[in-house]
């Protein structure tokens, strides 16, 4: 009998084709939902205009797939802790894909609405299952770096949404952006070969020899025999999973992580729903102001990427607080009608900040809780954000209705980032995740006993 610790030979991996395989289609969802959270505001003005929407109303269409993001991570991701994650990421892709394709169908408010809010319970149940996943075969050394590269797709997707809607708006209308958001069901087939499952539910389920399969992909130096016991905590299923999130002493860290995933989604959707309105008010025209979105976007890849690497180096918790400053004091110096050139650079520093902080805050709660809750524990902070989410843009609608001026829309925006700067600091990092509770006897431990 050998016994395999299966953490440690996952953590003990060197990056290699199975983790970059990994990464790209994770990374290819979750460009999907920033691509959704771009779309609709580079669309925004042009449904005002042809339904006669007021700007309270637009904002509470925006958000109807906020909502269904929010539930979908409250339904979907303790789901996927208990019947497999790769299966609810395939439903949940099936899902969103689907539901975005037929809003170009849709022919009013309401139905678009009832679409937005389905095809976002895909999109909301994907975001932290594919977290969750990516985390569990990273390296331990490039967790970090991994988690947030694949979520550069966030970024990535915003970048596409926005710079597609510059050509495609004019040439094709507003419906053919819709039919562009239901590529990824052409790609499931290839998804359903290529992601792995959970080692912690084939554990469960006794699955040897598919963990020896994925192991010796996961770290090539590991060569599968059938005498090998693997070694893994596995903690029991029974109960609430969202109740676990408040054991062994988790409890003022897990409030302290919904709270910071509200706050940096608030200035997330809000910016992204309405800074290319904010813009036009302010004189700029259509198209730059949809520029505007792009650099946004482009900050927040280059914030991601910047950010994981500091975390990989520093504590997460510093990395945050210094993001969320920084994006307080890029939204106040917006306010205060800079020239072009410096606009460009705070609008760059404000997606860094704002995108870059949701990736980073992702990768910190993914690091957090322990594997047997991961998806959950990272679900329901992205469910209770999105309530943010879904606050962002109708308060963003609200403040335009109230015809504040530009610089009192832009301090009231940076208010969220000064008091998730103050919040961030008081989580406790990385204290109780991947703690060995019990070594689950295997199938194949048992067989090694009988002999």
């Amino acid at each position: 009998m050998k016994p395999i610790q299966v953490l440690k030979t996952v953590d003990e991996s060197k990056f290699n084709r199975f983790h970059g395989l990994l990464v790209f289609w994770c990374a290819f969802i979750i460009i999907f939902d920033g691509y959704d959270l771009i779309v609709y505001g580079s669309i925004v003005s042009i449904l005002m205009e042809e339904w006669s929407l007021t700007s309270v109303q637009a904002g509470t269409i925006g958000s109807y797939a906020l909502i269904g993001m929010m539930l979908g991570a409250f339904i979907f991701a303790p789901l996927a802790d208990r019947i497999g994650r790769k299966n609810v990421i395939l439903f949940c892709v099936i899902l969103f894909s689907l539901f975005t394709g037929l809003i170009a169908f849709s022919n009013g408010p309401t139905e678009f609405g009832i679409y937005r809010f389905i095809a976002g319970l895909g999109l909301g149940g994907a975001f932290p299952v594919t977290v969750a996943l990516v985390t569990e075969y990273a390296p331990r050394v490039m967790k970090n770096r991994l988690v947030t590269l694949m979520l550069c797709g966030y970024g990535i997707g915003g970048m596409f949404a926005a710079g597609l809607a510059i050509y495609l708006i004019p040439a094709a209308g507003w419906k053919a952006m819709f039919l562009v958001g239901a590529i990824p069901l052409l790609a499931v087939p290839l998804l359903y070969k290529q992601l792995p499952e959970s080692l912690g539910f084939l554990m469960a389920k006794q699955e040897n020899k598919k963990i020896g399969e994925v192991l010796a992909k996961v770290n090539p130096s590991y060569i599968q025999k059938d005498e090998d016991v693997y070694d893994i905590s596995v903690p029991s299923r029974k109960g609430i999973p969202v109740s676990k999130l408040f054991e062994n002493g988790r409890t003022v860290s897990t409030i302290l992580f919904w709270f910071n995933f509200f706050l940096c989604l608030l200035i997330t959707y809000g910016l992204g729903t309405w800074l290319p309105k904010l813009m036009s008010e302010a004189g700029y025209s259509l198209g730059s102001s949809l520029t505007f979105l792009l650099v946004l976007n482009m900050g927040g890849i280059a914030g991601a990427l910047i950010g994981g690497w500091l975390a990989d180096h520093w504590k997460t918790k510093n990395v945050l607080t210094m993001f969320f400053s920084l994006n307080a004091l890029s939204l106040i110096g917006m306010s205060f009608h800079p020239s072009i050139s410096v606009l460009y650079i705070l609008i760059a520093v404000a997606g860094a900040t704002s995108i870059g902080s949701q990736i980073v805050l992702y990768s910190f709660a993914s690091q957090f809780y322990p594997t047997e809750v991961r998806s959950t524990g990272i679900g329901w902070s992205s469910g209770v954000g999105r309530v943010g989410g879904i606050i962002g843009p109708v308060v963003g609608g609200a403040l335009l209705g109230l015809s504040l001026s530009f610089q009192q829309n832009f301090m009231a925006l940076a208010i969220p980032g000064l008091l998730a700067a103050v919040a961030i600091s008081f989580i406790r990092e990385k204290q109780f995740a991947d703690k060995p509770v019990s070594v689950v006897p295997t199938l194949a431990t048992s067989k090694a006993i009988d002999k």
